[in-house]
C-alpha cells in the first residue's frame, strides 16, 4: 500500500515537474499487479522499469521475480531516485533518462532484457523521441521479451491514438487492456511483444 511519505513525495515531484510525471497520484496496487503480471515466474529474467518514480510498481514486479533475477529501474529525478535508494534498497536504481536507456543499461553491464515495465507519460513525450525510444526499448528485448506501459485515460484521443500507432511501428504485437478503473486516474496497458 502506498503510504502518506510516498503520496506526498511524488505530489510534491508532480508539481515541480507535471511534464515529467504525468499525474498528480502514484500508480494503483492494482494497476501495478496487472503490469506485473508480464513478468515470468518461472525462470531468473531481467526486468527494466522506465521512471520507477516513488516505486509503485516495484513491489509488485519484485513478488514475481524468480531467484537469481535482476531488476534494474530508470529513473530521471534526483530526489527521486534518492528516495528509491532509501526506500527499496533491494531495487537496483540507474539515475539517468530513459531517452539514453542504451548507453545506461550498457554502463550497468545489462544485456537482453525479458520485460520492460513503464509509467512513463508517453502521450507527453514528443514523437520523435518516442520511436526512438520505443526503438531502443525493442531492440534491448529478449526474442520472447515484452514490453508493458500505463496509459492514463484522461489522456487526448489524438495523443492516444499517436502512441499507438508508434507502438505498432516498434512491435508487432500490441495488446490494449481494458480499463483499469480502480486506478486514479483510471488507466490502460498495452502490452507489446515481438519487436520489429
Amino acid at each position: 500500500m502506498t503510504t502518506f511519505a510516498e503520496h506526498r513525495t511524488f505530489l510534491r515531484r508532480a508539481a515541480a515537474r507535471p511534464d515529467l510525471m504525468g499525474t498528480f497520484t502514484p500508480t494503483s496496487r492494482r494497476t501495478a499487479a496487472e503490469i506485473a503480471r508480464i513478468v515470468p515466474r518461472d525462470r531468473p529474467t531481467t526486468v527494466v522499469e522506465l521512471g520507477a518514480g516513488t516505486g509503485a510498481l516495484s513491489p509488485s514486479v519484485r513478488a514475481r521475480l524468480a531467484a537469481g533475477s535482476r531488476y534494474v529501474a530508470v529513473e530521471v529525478d534526483a530526489e527521486l531516485v534518492a528516495h528509491l535508494r532509501r526506500t527499496l534498497p533491494w531495487l537496483e536504481v540507474l539515475a539517468g533518462d530513459a531517452a539514453d536507456l542504451e548507453a545506461l543499461l550498457d554502463g550497468a553491464g545489462v544485456g537482453p532484457v525479458d520485460a520492460v515495465v513503464s509509467s512513463l507519460p508517453w502521450t507527453l513525450v514528443a514523437a520523435e523521441r518516442r520511436r526512438r525510444m520505443f526503438a531502443t526499448i525493442a531492440g534491448r528485448l529478449a526474442p520472447v521479451g515484452v514490453f508493458a506501459t500505463i496509459n492514463h485515460l484522461t489522456a487526448p484521443p489524438h495523443r492516444v491514438r499517436a502512441l499507438r500507432r508508434d507502438l505498432e511501428t516498434a512491435f508487432d504485437e500490441v495488446f490494449t487492456t481494458s480499463p483499469v478503473w480502480r486506478n486514479m486516474p483510471p488507466a490502460r496497458l498495452h502490452v507489446c511483444r515481438r519487436p520489429c
